[in-house]
Formats: C-alpha cells, structure tokens, sequence
C-alpha cells in the first residue's frame, strides 16, 4: 500500500514508518499481544456506544454484531499466541489511542461529542487496516501475512460504518469538515509518535 492508496483507500494523510514492519516482525509475542488488547478494547468500545445512545435505533442494530465480531478477533489472536507457545502479556500504554482521545471536544454539543466519538474509532479502524495491511505484505511469516490479510478485510468495512452513522445522525456537511480535521491531526499524531514494533498503532 503506498501513500496514494493510503489517502484514496482510507483517507489517511501519512502511510505507516516501513521501518515498522521490521520491527514488529522480531516482536510477534509483543504485537500479537498488543493487537490481541486492541481487538478486546474495540468490542467493549461499540459496547460502551450502544449503551450510551440506546435510542439511536441504528447505531445499536449495526455496532451489535461488530461487538460479536471484534471479540472474536480477540480469540483468534489469542489462540494464534497459545498456538506458538506465546503467553498474552500485560496491556500497555497506547500512546497513539490517547493522543486520539485529547482531540475529542470536551464541552461543546452533545452532538459534537457524539460525532467525534464516531470520528476516532473510524480513524482507529482506518489505521489499524493500514497496519495489518503492512503486515500481511511485509511479514516473513507466510501463515501470518495470510492471518493479518483476514484482519485487514475486516477493518475496512468498520472503518467506514462509523463514518456512515455518523452522516446517519449528523449533517453530512459537518462530518466531513470534522474529519477533515481528525485526518489533519492524525498525521501530526503520526510523525510525532515513536516507531516501536511492540504495538499495532
């Protein structure tokens, strides 16, 4: 994937470090691991979504069975460490997640709040399916690049449901300025965040 598909694809402004690849390629125990909290963090997300906005009838239908399936990807990468003899480490720091988070609007309308919630779990699942596309292309490992292929599928389908909800509840006008501005500061989070091989973002 080179520059141009990351915008065209997935909006994205920066491509992943290539240098990335290489280093997680010598730290699997650590990456399964990280993507193995990431997949576990993202079900209780949608979870936290659908008991939050109750009443928006079709957030609640669609996020549903990504909750299922997000948990699912949790076992499967943990099954994928159990199977290589690896233990599922402590959770770390995701740095990059929390850089997302300071972003998000504190005050503002219930509206904007909900928008940007919608907002940084498309970005995280637009980055993550850049990711695993690096690693289903860059991995000596023939089993693994065909295991983060799956994984890369997946998350370019979740990738644009939240922005589909999001222009299902908010001005379509509104939510494309806001994640012109998510994409800008993404980038910036990007290059200022150090390349390490022990994390998935």
């Amino acid at each position: 994937m080179n520059e141009d598909d990351v915008k065209n694809i997935l909006g994205l402004q920066l491509p992943t470090d290539p240098r990335w690849v290489n280093l997680a390629s010598i730290r699997l125990e650590d990456i399964l691991t990280d993507h193995a909290y990431c997949e576990q963090k993202a079900a209780t997300t949608c979870i936290t979504l659908i008991q939050r906005y109750s009443d928006k009838a079709k957030l609640v239908t669609e996020l549903s069975p990504i909750v299922t399936e997000e948990w699912g990807h949790f076992r499967l990468v943990l099954a994928e460490l159990q199977k290589r003899g690896l233990a599922l480490g402590k959770q770390r720091k995701d740095i990059y997640v929390n850089k997302l988070l300071e972003f998000q609007k504190k005050g503002g309308s219930p509206e904007e709040r909900f928008l940007d919630q919608l907002l940084t779990m498309a970005l995280i699942e637009a980055r993550s399916c850049e990711r695993f596309k690096r690693l289903s292309e860059g991995l000596d490992d023939a089993y693994l690049r065909k295991f983060y292929r799956r994984f890369m599928e997946s998350e370019a389908g979740h990738y644009t449901l939240f922005i589909d909800l999001a222009e299902t509840y908010i001005d379509k006008d509104k939510v494309r300025k806001r994640w012109a501005e998510w994409l800008a500061y993404e980038a910036e989070v990007i290059q200022s965040v150090e390349v390490r091989g022990d994390r998935i973002h």
